[in-house]
């Protein structure tokens, strides 16, 4: 049986501490650095995968150095498979695979993190985007397609996983959406 994936993010206030918050992280557990950048509004995310215990230690190692400068943090530890290629942008849909367009927003790229797996376990909706804080002042926006009634499911477990951290910006769900919003996807 294969190690279950787990994914942990930091999002720091400190652009300098995250960059110690970072190197503390890889140096504690052997885990894959997904994300390490500077972030809209001055932040700094780090968002490293992995098998569960490496990432439960390289978060704690993380949090441990990070002081006061944590804005948010989680841990997933048995993450829906369908996070990493929508977080990695390597998601290609098919002109008939494209359905309702389910849309969430949230105050943190950590909180997006949290919501995006929380949709996936939900229904059955296909994650196409997650794209975290840049160009968004710091927020985090899931895109997500599928039948109508489980986009809906999808829209509202994500949007009460964002709701649940106080962090949920907007959701809403296009039942039939123009094919152009899509454009960047097919």
């Amino acid at each position: 049986m294969s190690t279950p994936r787990a994914i942990g993010a930091i999002e720091l206030s400190s652009v300098g501490i995250g960059y110690l918050v970072e190197d503390a992280m890889l140096k504690a557990a052997s885990v894959d650095l997904l994300i390490a950048r500077t972030i809209c509004s001055g932040k700094y995310l780090i968002v490293v995968g992995g098998g569960v215990s490496q990432v439960q230690s390289s978060i704690q190692a993380g949090l441990d150095k990070a002081t006061d400068s944590v804005i948010d943090h989680l841990l997933i530890p048995n993450v829906h498979e369908s996070v990493f290629p929508a977080l990695g942008q390597s998601v290609v849909l098919g002109k008939d695979h494209a359905g309702a367009l389910g849309v969430v927003e949230t105050f943190s790229g950590t909180s997006a993190l949290a919501a995006a797996d929380a949709a996936a376990k939900a229904a059955r909706v296909t994650l196409f985007r997650i794209h975290i804080a840049m160009a968004l002042g710091g927020k985090g926006l899931i895109l997500m397609t599928g039948g109508v009634a489980d986009v809906r499911a999808g829209v509202q477990a994500a949007a009460d996983e964002a709701r649940s951290r106080g962090l949920l910006v907007s959701e809403g769900v296009i039942p039939r959406p123009a094919t152009e919003l899509f454009a960047d996807y097919l």
